[in-house]
């Protein structure tokens, strides 16, 4: 076994409050393609740069074009969660992992049972009317013909956040108390290149052990107490091996 995962296996022993903070390279070994690989969303071809079709501004302005975009590129409900997302479900039920916090919408980490979890970006599991607010399952989204209707008339939005829009405050709250309070980050399947959810890890981390797995390298590469550049997949099927 790779010697940096048997040093992870130890620090997750010796630890009593992990928080693990992940990206999209969490989803992508279930299938789902991630925004920024060479394959990825933000590379290929539409009428608008795919930027600005997830953006505040193209929702209010081609709320049509929006809707056909996002009901082509979001329905993820096909997807299932994979061995990272159930080995944190296991860690969680063990009283190690206090928090998962996650830049992904697609609610894998519920459908593996996580129970804590903090979606900075939202979900595309929580819709609303914007002028009741009554809500909606993402079913009746992306079952919908055209835009997606509330029987007030009014249009069902995901609950999402766009280019443009901040982030939930209360989401927000709760992620900076996680991660000042925990004394091992586990930062998984990110660049750190996502404003403003990388400078939760800079501002507000200040525990013993922070844990970076990701294939590529990343800014926070230097500060960390240990880096391992394989697949999640790799790293959490063993991790996952010791609660069998």
């Amino acid at each position: 076994m790779n010697e940096k995962i048997l040093e992870l296996k130890r620090i997750i022993k010796e630890s009593n409050n992990i928080v693990f903070f992940g990206g999209a390279g969490v989803s992508t070994e279930s299938g789902i393609p991630d925004f920024r690989s060479k394959d990825g969303l933000y590379n290929q071809k539409y009428k608008y740069p795919p930027e600005y079709m997830l953006s505040h501004d193209f929702y209010v302005n081609h709320f049509r074009e929006f809707f056909e975009f996002y009901k082509e590129k979001f329905n993820l409900l096909k997807y299932e969660p994979n061995v990272t997302h159930y080995a944190l479900t296991k860690l969680e039920e063990d009283g190690k992992l206090k928090c998962v916090i996650t830049q992904n919408v697609d609610g894998l980490h519920q459908k593996a049972g996580s129970k804590e979890v903090l979606e900075l970006h939202g979900s595309i599991h929580d819709n609303y009317c914007i002028n009741c607010g009554k809500k909606y399952d993402a079913n009746y989204v992306f079952g919908s013909k055209g835009t997606p209707l509330c029987e007030c008339g009014y249009i069902v939005r995901p609950n999402v956040v766009l280019y443009g829009e901040g982030l939930d405050n209360n989401v927000l709250k709760k992620a900076k108390n996680a991660i000042s309070s925990c004394d091992t980050l586990i930062v998984g399947g990110t660049s750190l290149l996502v404003e403003p959810a990388c400078s939760l890890i800079k501002l507000y981390f200040n525990g013993k052990n922070l844990i970076i797995i990701n294939k590529d390298t990343t800014d926070f590469d230097s500060k960390a107490t240990l880096v391992i550049n394989e697949s999640l997949g790799t790293v959490f099927k063993e991790i996952l091996e010791e609660y069998k």
